[in-house]
């Protein structure tokens, strides 16, 4: 899969595990997912969906906490780290 398909499948998976009501398409690819002033919004309880849904559809794990805030800064970290198989 290239990074570009990831990236809108990545959208619309973090849109959909969240209940969000924005457009997978209008999120931009270096834009802040996590906390209060990013584009969604996301809290911890987000993380742990997206994370447990990231581990269904691609089998990639985010161990900790600390991990995860990284890994999940923006979509081209979250693509990053699965396409590095990590």
């Amino acid at each position: 899969m290239d990074s570009t398909q990831l990236k809108r499948d990545l959208k619309q998976l973090i849109v959909q595990a969240c209940n969000r009501d924005v457009a997978p398409e209008t999120i931009a690819d270096d834009a802040a997912l996590i906390g209060s002033d990013s584009a969604l919004g996301l809290d911890s309880l987000d993380v742990l969906q997206v994370n447990m849904a990231i581990q269904r559809h691609y089998g990639a794990r985010i161990e900790d906490g600390k991990h995860a805030r990284r890994v999940m800064k923006t979509i081209n970290s979250l693509a990053e780290f699965i396409q590095s198989g990590r």
